[in-house]
């Protein structure tokens, strides 16, 4: 093999992994292996990270993926990461404090109590950021009325990813897509908020500069080079938080939303525009940092294959896995449009109003339960795809979904209908890595940027239309008020 190849560190929640892409977006090798979070010594209950343990398991993956890149010339590492979470860090870049993961419940009582220092609305519309109890403000906050001692004596804070790739330059950065996950940004002027960092009484100089997607960092250092496997002086080129990188990955276009179909779907889109003060009006709403600089990401997220899941459980329980799912979507397409007048009110996780269906009578199936599952989970994407229009001041031609939830055809179907408006699945999978790559290229000058990068990619989707069905659905809003009310 002869190629010229970058390597992303993906060091993912679930799974750490190592992937080579070569200059026209083929992934040539990949290793994983499992992640998972600590107890904390102080309480069982909380969750941190091992930086260890993670540097550990990226040095396993590159070390295998390096035999089947023999003859390849690696023109440089990247690494992606999830967001908010991170640590304070002495000048050697030794860590204070493990770092706090996003599923610990400590910051919890921080973010229920956050308007002892500033306002749920006020941060919101400054940061973009929602109210999740993970954001790195409440882990800041967390540690200033806790050990404040460590405040005063860290040289600065590190997002994960940088973090990583201080392990592996010694350079001291700020991945500014990672700084647009935490709170504490002021999102439309792209720097730390003077009044957030006031509010809290946090101080600017923890945080090191701002490094711009497909910046370098600094070359590999012969430590870390000679645990990766990887040649010493390998350029380090800045990428960040996953998700602004699976936007650019999977081929979006200035305002085209992008539904990441999962557990929760989490729609997004690349936006020159954000009214940030519409934000705190709508739960699940967030506005982040683009790849790009100048773009926005503004997106609102929701359970969604989670219902679907418990709609499984409850009916399909001994059902066997995988096989269940193209069941269940078989006796769905048996039921007409509107499931027979059975409607679902799919808020789960919303108090205010009981979740579960309405209209069930004697003649009602399973179908027809998880069939209006699709259709009011559908109308709930219709309902939010309204809300990232006025947020993000554009009108969707179309929609591009990935992720899990976008392998269900009836769905997608349903979907299209629902929204009168096509829509495209990607096929490829690995759209953060793809993504990452692509800054990586034009951040060793292999392209001139990384959309050039993007140009040389071939994307192949799979597209669905608004069917007859499509007229159909839009009436039923006008005759059953739950469907929005649950939607």
């Amino acid at each position: 093999m002869n190629r010229d190849v970058v390597i992303v560190l993906d060091c993912g929640a679930t799974n750490i992994r190592a992937i080579a892409v070569d200059a026209q977006g083929t992934v040539v090798a990949k290793a994983s292996t499992p992640n998972a979070s600590r107890p904390a010594q102080e309480n069982a209950q909380w969750h941190i990270w091992s930086l260890a343990d993670i540097l550990r398991r990226l040095a396993e993956c590159c070390q295998k993926i390096m035999p089947r890149l023999n003859g390849c010339r690696v023109h440089a590492l990247t690494v992606t990461t999830f967001g908010v979470d991170g640590a304070l860090v002495d000048a050697q870049g030794e860590l204070l404090y493990p770092i706090i993961s996003w599923k610990c419940p400590r910051t919890v009582a921080i973010m229920e109590k956050i308007d002892r220092y500033i306002t749920a609305d006020e941060l919101q519309t400054l940061s973009g950021v929602g109210q999740f109890s993970f954001n790195t403000l409440y882990k800041l906050i967390w540690l200033k009325e806790h050990r404040p001692e460590l405040l005063e004596q860290a040289h600065a804070w590190l997002f994960i990813s940088s973090l990583i790739n201080q392990r592996l330059t010694g350079k001291f950065t700020t991945d500014r897509t990672m700084a647009g996950t935490s709170q504490l940004l002021d999102v439309r002027r792209e720097i730390f908020s003077e009044t957030i960092l006031r509010c809290t009484g946090l101080s600017a100089r923890l945080f090191p500069r701002l490094v711009a997607a497909g910046e370098y960092i600094g070359d590999l250092r012969a430590q870390m080079a000679l645990q990766l496997g990887v040649p010493v002086g390998t350029p380090v080129i800045s990428a960040g938080h996953d998700t602004q990188f699976a936007l650019f990955g999977s081929g979006a276009d200035i305002d085209q939303p992008v539904l990441s179909s999962g557990t929760w779907e989490i729609l997004m889109v690349r936006s020159p525009r954000v009214n940030t003060s519409m934000l705190p009006g709508f739960a699940g709403s967030t506005c982040e940092l683009d790849s790009c600089q100048e773009l926005f990401n503004p997106g609102l997220q929701w359970l969604a294959s989670g219902v679907l899941e418990w709609v499984r459980q409850l009916y399909w329980r001994d059902d066997a896995l995988p096989g269940v799912y193209h069941q269940m979507m078989e006796e769905a397409r048996k039921i007409a449009p509107g499931s027979q007048g059975l409607r679902m009110n799919c808020r789960l996780l919303d108090g205010r109003a009981p979740a579960g269906w309405s209209g069930v009578r004697l003649h009602t199936g399973r179908g027809h339960f998880y069939r209006s599952a699709l259709e009011a989970l559908a109308w709930q994407l219709e309902q939010n795809v309204s809300m990232l229009e006025s947020i993000g001041g554009f009108t969707a031609k179309e929609l591009l979904l990935v992720g899990g939830g976008s392998r269900n055809s009836l769905w997608n179907q349903i979907k299209a209908d629902v929204l009168n408006l096509p829509i495209k699945v990607l096929h490829d999978a690995e759209t953060t890595v793809l993504g990452a790559a692509m800054f990586a290229w034009s951040g060793v000058g292999y392209y001139a940027s990384p959309e050039q990068a993007r140009a040389r990619i071939t994307y192949r989707y799979e597209s669905y239309f608004p069917g007859e069905q499509s007229a159909d659905y839009r009436a039923l809003t006008h005759h059953n008020p739950m469907v929005m009310e649950g939607a």
